[in-house]
């Protein structure tokens, strides 16, 4: 939909969407939104097949709402619609990730897709459709954030991972070269910074994911009100406290020590029942994950991105040469995984990519200055 609308035109209302007398410009931008509407439906369907309950009824609504605003532009169009326009590339390609993936990629990018509407400056897009985009907007925000948040957790291990073993690996190789040592030097010190790297990150998300599972544990009921409950003094028992202790109102609480007593023989307010010795179902959103599992995933994080900056020294590169395809391939690296943040996070990739870039580069910068600095000194 990155058609320019004609502003010379009058928008028309909801129950009258007829244009008459239609350019050949007019035509043709119907066209397309004929097309990309056509097209958006099919990719809300598509990820609908791969969803159940809510989120599948959520967009195959989705859908319908891309169905009536098809409806309008073949009203519009009449006997030119007969002549139809491939949908513009981001919707083929947004249609293609929804078949063959279906992933939270789709939903990030059909968010921004969606937030870049051109109908609310259209004149030939009702009012109702100028909303509609933007209420979808926000609609399947809120659908990738369910799973970005499913995600979160390695999503944040893979892009920190490998943008550190990126940056530090760099950095240490320029720093080395700059300094004046041998080739086989800075491929010597490129090896051990990653190997050290990768096993400095799984330690420490190992130790990490480790303390965060005992915390949690900590804090989880155990089942001691179950068996000490029948012994304690009716008069002066200290079982309220347990459950004022844990977040309970005074009217819950007591409600709830009368359960443990049998004091109640029937439950008459359920909803002061909260059984809190029932462990709670993990939430899927926020799985800590094991800490073996982090370890692992951190060191090949790390390790992937810290072997970039070491590849042309391993192929023979030296010197200049060396160092400038390193930076090279290092930075197309860094772009990726920024891009891949701008998707997920529904920004500009664009954007995202080349602040990923400045960073791992002037990183680097200043470390071959530094360097360069030390190389001057000791020699």
């Amino acid at each position: 939909m990155s058609q320019h609308p004609n502003p010379s035109q009058a928008r028309p209302t909801d129950s009258a969407p007829s244009a008459p007398q239609p350019t050949p410009a007019d035509i043709r931008r119907w066209r397309q939104y004929l097309a990309d509407e056509r097209a958006e439906a099919a990719v809300y369907r598509d990820l609908a097949q791969n969803r159940d309950g809510e989120e599948r009824a959520i967009l195959l609504a989705l859908a319908e709402a891309e169905g009536r605003h098809e409806a309008h532009w073949l009203t519009l169009l009449g006997d030119h619609a007969q002549k139809s326009r491939p949908a513009s590339l981001r919707s083929q390609f947004l249609g293609f990730l929804a078949r063959h993936f279906g992933s939270v990629f789709v939903l990030a990018l059909a968010q921004r897709a969606e937030g870049r509407s051109p109908y609310a400056l259209d004149p030939n897009a009702t009012d109702a459709m100028a909303a509609d985009e933007q209420i979808h907007e926000e609609v399947v925000r809120g659908l990738a954030t369910r799973g970005r948040n499913r995600l979160a957790g390695t999503f944040r291990a893979a892009v920190f991972g490998a943008n550190d073993g990126l940056v530090s690996n760099l950095s240490l190789v320029v720093g080395m070269a700059a300094s004046g040592v041998a080739s086989g030097v800075v491929l010597l010190s490129g090896v051990a910074g990653l190997l050290a790297g990768a096993m400095s990150m799984a330690a420490g998300e190992f130790v990490s994911v480790r303390s965060q599972r005992e915390l949690l544990a900590a804090t989880r009921p155990t089942q001691i009100t179950l068996a000490a409950a029948p012994k304690l003094d009716i008069e002066h028992n200290e079982l309220m406290l347990v459950y004022l202790a844990r977040g309970m109102s005074h009217e819950a609480a007591a409600h709830r020590v009368a359960e443990r007593m049998g004091l109640l023989s029937c439950d008459c307010d359920p909803s002061l029942s909260l059984q809190p010795e029932v462990p709670e179902a993990e939430d899927q959103h926020e799985a800590v994950g094991t800490a073996w599992g982090a370890a692992l995933s951190s060191f090949c994080f790390f390790a992937s991105g810290a072997v970039v900056p070491i590849l042309p020294f391993l192929f023979g590169l030296t010197g200049v040469a060396a160092l400038v395809v390193a930076a090279v391939l290092v930075g197309l690296a860094l772009l990726a995984t920024g891009g891949i943040v701008g998707l997920l996070s529904g920004t500009s990739p664009l954007t995202r990519g080349l602040r990923q870039l400045g960073i791992g580069l002037g990183a680097a910068a200043v470390t071959y200055v530094l360097g360069l600095a030390f190389g001057t000194v000791v020699g």
